[in-house]
């Protein structure tokens, strides 16, 4: 069955995005931009009304390269950027509300800036870690590599170099949770659970594997539950958080939903069986869009690259069904993008162009 989506509205960036702003304020389809130099939020609806303006800026402590993932807050008050040797949150003023400093995903040293390491080789190619925000906005949660400024033998959990998942008070700083991760990272990103304690981490350790783990606020200390064989990468929580999906590492044509309870395979979907059959396609990473609180779209590509061969399928998550394949009137280059509000976004022809779709009537 082909699905040809109705095209809510279109806008061209200055920039390429970073993502949609997940969890972000009701009724409204924002998205990031990080260059070098700051951290835009827009607004998808404004072109309607001709109003192309950004909805609010942050200025960038340290230039991307020398970050991972950042993350803007649902009330657009503040942005945390994950650098580093620091997680940061700023004001849309330039205003440091606070910073915690960690040891540097690089060399393990402690810095004051990112021009204690700027131009040097050996911080060109560094892991990084992730922040982002749950759902209420009142925790921000960061994957650092530790030990923290401060910390004696007693306190740093792990280890002196042990990656550490803090639970932090976005209003000023306070570390209210943290734990371990065991995870040696070359990146990693946060998946939003409608749960506001509960949070996802999916940390990529290269050929090595790649840990899911969530995360849970219970009796006053942060738990970490982790799936078995580290070989899944966690792409996305279900439509209203009753499971949640993941993608075989080594197994990419393997799209998994699990039972958030227990973390029980509830069943698995194929790429390699879609129609017409090709054992070259694979599903992507990191672009799944939540349309509505039982179905997604979810996108394969050649070997999983997302360069070639790109198709998106709408799946009904609670039936374990792909419903069709979505037919787009123009070109799409890119896996969706969702906010669960019943759109999704996709970009094309070039990573600046986008385009907010909805299902047909």
């Amino acid at each position: 069955m082909e699905i040809v989506p109705r095209l809510v509205t279109a806008m061209l960036l200055p920039s390429q995005i970073q993502g949609p702003l997940v969890p972000g304020p009701p009724d409204r389809r924002l998205v990031i931009v990080r260059t070098d130099t700051e951290l835009t939020v827009y607004d998808l609806d404004r072109p309607t009304t001709g109003d192309n303006a950004p909805v609010v800026s942050f200025p960038a402590p340290w230039p991307r390269d020398a970050g991972g993932v950042d993350a803007v807050a649902p009330g657009l008050d503040v942005a945390v950027f994950a650098g580093l040797h620091a997680a940061r949150a700023v004001e849309p003023d330039g205003l440091t509300r606070w910073e915690i400093p960690h040891a540097c995903w690089a060399c393990g040293d402690f810095h004051e800036s990112a021009g204690d390491y700027a131009g040097d080789a050996d911080h060109r190619y560094p892991g990084h870690g992730s922040v982002g925000f749950g759902v209420g906005a009142r925790t921000v949660w960061a994957h650092v590599r530790g030990p923290l400024a401060g910390d004696d033998g007693s306190k740093a959990i792990g280890g002196s170099g042990a990656e550490a998942w803090l639970m932090i008070d976005v209003s000023d700083g306070t570390v209210t949770g943290r734990a371990a991760t065991a995870t040696y990272a070359a990146g990693s990103h946060h998946i939003p659970h409608p749960d506001p304690a509960v949070m996802g981490l999916s940390v990529g350790e290269g050929q090595d594997g790649s840990p899911a783990l969530w995360g849970r606020w219970q009796d006053g200390e942060l738990r970490i539950a982790r799936l078995a064989g580290d070989d899944e990468v966690l792409v996305a929580a279900g439509p209203a958080g009753r499971t949640f999906l993941t993608v075989g590492h080594s197994r990419c044509h393997e799209l998994t939903v699990h039972d958030t309870a227990d973390h029980t395979v509830v069943g698995t979907l194929f790429a390699d069986m879609l129609p017409p059959t090709d054992a070259s396609a694979c599903w992507d990473l990191h672009q799944y869009g939540l349309v509505d609180d039982r179905t997604l779209v979810a996108s394969t590509s050649y070997y999983g690259h997302g360069e070639t061969g790109i198709r998106h399928w709408l799946i009904d998550v609670d039936a374990l069904e792909v419903l069709g394949q979505v037919r787009y009137p123009m070109e799409v280059s890119s896996g969706p993008l969702g906010w669960g509000d019943g759109t999704w976004l996709t970009t094309g022809p070039t990573p600046n162009d986008l385009s907010v779709w909805r299902l047909p009537s």
